[in-house]
């Protein structure tokens, strides 16, 4: 979820989902402004969004040998494109669940999105009922956060509860990423309760994007290595899927209270 672009907005015959199409983006939208994804129609498993991109930040906090392995989980499916980069670029076990089957339906219309396969689930369901769900404790090695409505006011989800269940979905040394972004929303009370979930060391966040959303990544028990180690994990990083992790580096800070201006 992130602020939109201004442009002509065309929308489809899917209940709910609307998509807009500006300078070889299409946008993916829920009947209003708000952009809930975005892909380069060219170029359909690059990451567009900057916000996104920043979604795959938990790659900095896995050891390079085994950045693409076990299982990603991405609750919210915006306009697919973290599940196009899990699933074709890192060819990762992916899951997703997202609880509106118009976007669904949309992002394998107009997204690219591929038929469930040997690697990939797409779930229709909701994403709290699935972190509660006992048969999927310690089953996420990755688990990506984005649950937005329409009216992009709040996180759907961001209670003490929700944050517990991520993490209990989350196998030893997994990694949670998390969209914190609206008109209404408090970073400070949400990365609170991400901290009193997961510990306030294993908790860090991203500067915020023009647009404003903050990047928050939480882990289960990660040992975070020297600077050194982190910068040559940032290189691979670039070098295997052309993200900016060295720009990520710069901007990630522990969790904290926000410093005074």
């Amino acid at each position: 979820m992130t602020r939109p672009p201004m442009r002509k907005r065309l929308q489809t015959t899917l209940a709910g989902a609307t998509i807009s199409e500006f300078d070889g983006v299409r946008y993916l939208h829920l009947g209003t402004p708000w952009v809930q994804g975005a892909m380069r129609i060219r170029k359909p498993r690059q990451i567009e969004l900057e916000y996104v991109q920043r979604m795959m930040a938990w790659m900095l906090w896995r050891p390079t040998d085994t950045l693409a392995a076990g299982h990603a989980v991405q609750l919210g499916l915006g306009g697919a494109a973290i599940t196009r980069f899990t699933h074709q670029v890192l060819r990762m076990k992916t899951t997703v669940v997202e609880l509106n089957p118009s976007v669904i339906t949309a992002c394998r219309l107009w997204f690219q999105l591929p038929a469930d396969d040997a690697r990939l689930t797409v779930l229709e369901g909701d994403a709290a009922a699935w972190v509660g769900d006992a048969t999927n404790l310690q089953t996420a090695d990755v688990l990506c956060v984005d649950l937005y409505d329409h009216e992009a006011a709040a996180p759907v989800l961001d209670d003490e509860q929700f944050y517990a269940g991520c993490r209990g979905v989350l196998a030893p040394g997994g990694l949670m990423t998390v969209n914190l972004f609206g008109r209404d929303a408090s970073f400070e009370r949400s990365a609170a309760l991400i901290a009193g979930a997961f510990g306030a060391t294993q908790v860090w966040q991203l500067a915020p994007t023009r647009e404003g959303n903050t990047i928050v990544v939480a882990a289960r028990g990660v040992e975070v290595p020297d600077r050194a180690a982190l910068t040559a994990r940032a290189e691979a990083i670039e070098a295997r899927t052309g993200l900016p992790a060295r720009k990520w580096l710069r901007l990630v800070r522990p969790y904290g209270p926000t410093p005074p201006r």
